[in-house]
């Protein structure tokens, strides 16, 4: 008979059995719901809208015509439309940055498959994720991937400003307009952070105006004139329009070639910026002009504020920030729409209309698609969201990477031709912080997202960043197409960051997990094939795969299926975007 002093002892471990069972089922019914068809996300399928509105489908319909008017005169024949799971790996990978979790793909198999696409595009844009995506890759244009000087600059409070702005649907000129005329202190006023990113101690407590004007041109003109710093354009390389280009009919008459004074009148907006105490913020320093040396000039020279072409556009305010922003904004100014429209299509898809992203020719020719998208861009008030909708809502975007092997009446030749036009999707590398990501939650069956635990958010944040810094980041020219390298690969195939995600672990790890649960063979090759390539696995993949773990048990077959991941995640097909 136990005594009065073994009570407390015996209650406190009934205790931590009862703790310990309890946590047991929470994690058994938590693989359970994964691994089933009754995921449960953030919101209801009946809270998302299952199609797009009508004038969306009909200006995707406008491009389409236009990439098929251009097929056609090139003789090429399209390629068929993508499966259904391969459309929304694509919109995962371009909008969150990974492929679909296995909750995710459950609960769009629930949605009838002539809505998944729709529905699953409504789903992320209610979901914070885009918004963070989508101001990764703008920040990237703006202000670059380096720190900078720490104690006036923060980029990580400008990239949450710009993705409350996209959450909220700002519309992306007022958003513009903002970054390039704020003032005040990087703290108060994040987008101030878009000037004091390129200060340094050595420059009196002024922005670098040389550096604003280039990041001015390329990211929201799309217009590389950064040779113009030096010296007149003797190549032709950079072109503008006339005063006369709306009224000319001959493209030589309505471009001019672009002259040193042209950077440096744009570089005149930033010059007369300071701070004189970190509290107070940026501000405009009256009385002081912006100079520079011009080239075969023995003096400095005051520049006066001016833009490159249509300085008519301007209202009152020409020779200060806000001038220049609403001069950038301008609907008439197409080349912010095209800009932005490049981004945003380069960002989706993984490679932009117009190569390389921030140089579009001022007067053409342009792409099929690119006008089309940039008028609906401009029409609808610069509405990013809607962008997105219509851009997925197309045809081009939609359409597989290659033909079916069964099709035998494909008899071309597919080349380069073919990518270039979008007859067929053009394949492109997974970019490194985009592979992380993507491994990473392929290896948990839960969604990492804003319901998720802090801690797992965390560590996903955290494994990203370890593996970008072991593989080498793309930087600012994320969308320029690079080579893997044989260090790389090796990364890949033996680092620890995919070891550690695949080895046995019936806690964290989806190999594991899927391992002791799966109710047979069949059901744990799907259910991993779901996990990495967002398909299910073939007859000939199942057969193969399931003899594998035929009669395997316990840790065996968890390491087995480890294997099956460590292979899946290093196949091209998992790190490509296609």
């Amino acid at each position: 008979m136990p005594t009065s002093s073994t009570r407390p002892i015996a209650a406190r471990a009934w205790g931590k059995r009862l703790v310990f069972l309890g946590t047991a089922a929470a994690i058994l019914l938590g693989i359970f719901g994964a691994t089933t068809h009754n995921p449960v996300l953030m919101r209801r399928p009946e809270q998302i809208a299952s199609a797009f509105d009508a004038t969306v489908l009909e200006a995707a319909g406008k491009i389409d015509r236009e990439f098929r008017a251009d097929w056609e005169q090139q003789g090429l024949r399209p390629a068929p439309e993508a499966p259904w799971h391969t459309i929304a790996r694509r919109i995962s990978l371009g909008m969150v940055g990974n492929g679909l979790s296995l909750e995710e793909y459950r609960s769009l198999e629930k949605i009838p498959e002539d809505q998944r696409v729709g529905w699953w595009t409504e789903y992320l844009l209610k979901d914070r994720r885009w918004a963070d995506q989508f101001a990764e890759r703008f920040a990237r244009a703006t202000v670059g991937t380096s720190e900078g000087p720490f104690l006036i600059f923060r980029r990580r409070k400008y990239v949450d400003w710009l993705a409350d702005r996209f959450e909220e649907n700002m519309p992306y000129d007022q958003i513009a307009s903002r970054i390039l005329s704020a003032r005040g202190s990087w703290t108060d006023s994040p987008e101030v952070n878009f000037l004091t990113a390129t200060m340094d101690e050595n420059n009196d407590n002024k922005p670098d105006a040389v550096r604003l004007a280039g990041r001015t041109s390329r990211a929201f003109l799309a217009m590389r004139i950064d040779c113009l710093q030096c010296h007149n354009d003797y190549l032709g390389n950079v072109q503008f329009p006339t005063e006369s280009a709306a009224q000319s009919s001959d493209p030589k008459e309505s471009l001019r070639t672009g002259q040193q004074a042209d950077f440096h009148q744009l570089a005149a907006y930033f010059g007369t910026i300071r701070m004189d105490n970190p509290f107070s913020g940026l501000k405009e320093e009256q009385g002081q002009a912006y100079r520079t040396k011009y080239l075969n000039s023995q003096e400095e020279t005051d520049v006066v504020a001016s833009v490159p072409f249509e300085p008519e556009w301007f209202g009152g305010q020409q020779s200060n920030r806000k001038g220049l922003a609403a001069w950038v904004t301008r609907p008439g100014n197409r080349a912010f729409a095209r800009a932005t429209v490049n981004r945003v299509w380069a960002i989706l898809a993984g490679r932009p209309l117009v190569q390389p992203i921030d140089d579009i020719p001022a007067q053409g020719p342009y792409p099929p698609g690119l006008e089309a998208l940039a008028d609906d861009f401009i029409e609808h008030g610069y509405d990013l969201k809607r962008l997105v909708r219509v851009i997925i809502a197309t045809g081009v975007y939609r359409i597989d990477s290659q033909w079916s092997q069964g099709d035998s009446s494909q008899t071309e030749q597919i080349d380069e031709t073919y990518e270039k036009a979008w007859a067929v999707f053009p394949m492109s590398q997974l970019r490194p912080e985009q592979m992380a990501a993507a491994v990473h939650q392929a290896c948990r069956l839960k969604t990492i997202d804003a319901s998720s635990s802090i801690l797992s958010q965390l560590e996903l944040y955290g494994g990203v960043n370890d593996f970008t810094k072991a593989y080498g980041s793309r930087g600012e020219d994320e969308f320029f197409e690079q080579s893997v390298t044989i260090p790389q690969r090796l990364l890949m195939m033996n680092g620890q960051f995919l070891s550690e995600r695949i080895d046995n672990n019936p806690i964290m790890n989806a190999a594991t997990r899927i391992a002791g649960l799966a109710r047979d063979d069949q059901t744990a090759v799907t259910t991993a094939f779901l996990s990495t390539l967002n398909r299910p696995a073939t007859a000939q993949e199942l057969e193969v795969f399931t003899q594998r773990l035929e009669g395997k048990r316990a840790e065996a077959r968890s390491r087995e299926l480890g294997n099956l991941f460590w292979v899946l995640l290093n196949s091209s097909e998992f790190q490509w975007n296609h």
